[in-house]
């Protein structure tokens, strides 16, 4: 453990608590109340530290410890609003050996709190694993919420809101990439992903081979900073436009649902294509029956007459 991620001392949180917690907002000073024992999940800022809530605040200060990413993060954040409480790192490479002492301070009734970098915890960290292990023990889990990055991106899309579906991070190579988005091809919502800048122009392409040049798509960069952006195509101009430009930040894809008239054998169609770009005909097959439940002997009829316009396009393998 290094010297930036020691905990201090909790201070004491239970009866006869002399200290007073508190958090600032410019130059007032407002106290923190005495929380609650158990995990209190605080969602927190995407970018702009103004859209933090005072109930967040509130929680952060009276901590007995702050759980977080990265303590360098979280301390821009405390000490924006001169929040106290000791940080103690808990991410993908030390979880497993820190669960256990914060899971010990919540069986002594303290106060622990959860963040993540930006954002609401458990999307796309290792919050959950927490949680789940503190609910197991009994401790309470209290969600405080806030921002996250999907939603804000979800409501300036364009896109349809009544459905969506949040599927994380895509694989990082073109194969396993290509068949997660073949299993979501056909899901009657708006897709939201997660992606990283270098392989967005990736990311892009296999989502227009797959699901069509047409389909609609935002991608939402860097939401609630300086340089938000949020541009809103067809899938196939999404992928050509980013594969010209080099981008940094944080970075939310969208794709809307499959339109009400796309038919299912247009669907099919799709997911024939894209499948016999990466294999040959009978495995294509194979896989968009299992994923579709169409007859297999029509599917390879279908299958062998697409494969001869690929070839005949100069896409053949």
């Amino acid at each position: 453990m290094t010297t930036r991620d020691r905990p201090a001392a909790p201070p004491e949180n239970h009866a006869g608590e002399t200290s007073t917690r508190s958090f600032r907002v410019n130059a007032a000073e407002f106290p923190a109340p005495r929380l609650v024992p158990g995990l209190h999940v605080v969602a927190t800022p995407i970018g702009h530290l103004g859209d933090v809530t005072l109930r967040a605040l509130e929680t952060l200060a009276a901590a007995d410890l702050i759980a977080c990413e990265d303590t360098r993060v979280t301390r821009v954040l405390t000490d924006r609003y001169a929040v106290r409480a000791p940080l103690l790192s808990y991410n993908d490479h030390n979880a497993a050996e820190r669960r256990p002492r914060l899971l010990e301070m919540l069986a002594e009734g303290r106060a622990v709190v959860l963040v993540s970098d930006a954002g609401t915890p458990l999307v796309s960290d290792p919050g959950y694993r927490l949680v789940g292990e503190a609910l197991a023990a009994g401790h309470r889990v209290i969600p405080v919420p806030g921002a996250s990055a999907m939603l804000a991106a979800l409501v300036a899309s364009g896109l349809p809101s009544d459905a969506f579906l949040f599927a994380g991070f895509l694989a990082p190579k073109s194969e396993a990439r290509r068949h997660r988005i073949e299993e979501l091809a056909r899901v009657p919502a708006t897709l939201i992903f997660y992606e990283s800048p270098h392989r967005l122009a990736d990311c892009l392409a296999d989502l227009a081979a797959v699901l069509g040049d047409a389909r609609a798509g935002v991608v939402a960069r860097e939401l609630t900073k300086h340089f938000e952006e949020v541009v809103r195509a067809p899938l196939g101009d999404l992928a050509r436009t980013f594969a010209a430009r080099t981008v940094k930040g944080e970075i939310v894809v969208l794709v809307g649902p499959p339109a009400e008239e796309v038919t299912a054998a247009t669907d099919v169609d799709a997911m024939l294509r894209a499948a016999l770009r990466r294999q040959p005909p009978g495995r294509a097959v194979a896989e968009v029956a299992r994923l579709t439940g169409a007859d297999r002997k029509a599917l390879y009829e279908r299958a062998l007459a697409l494969k001869a316009e690929i070839t005949s396009d100069g896409e053949g393998r």
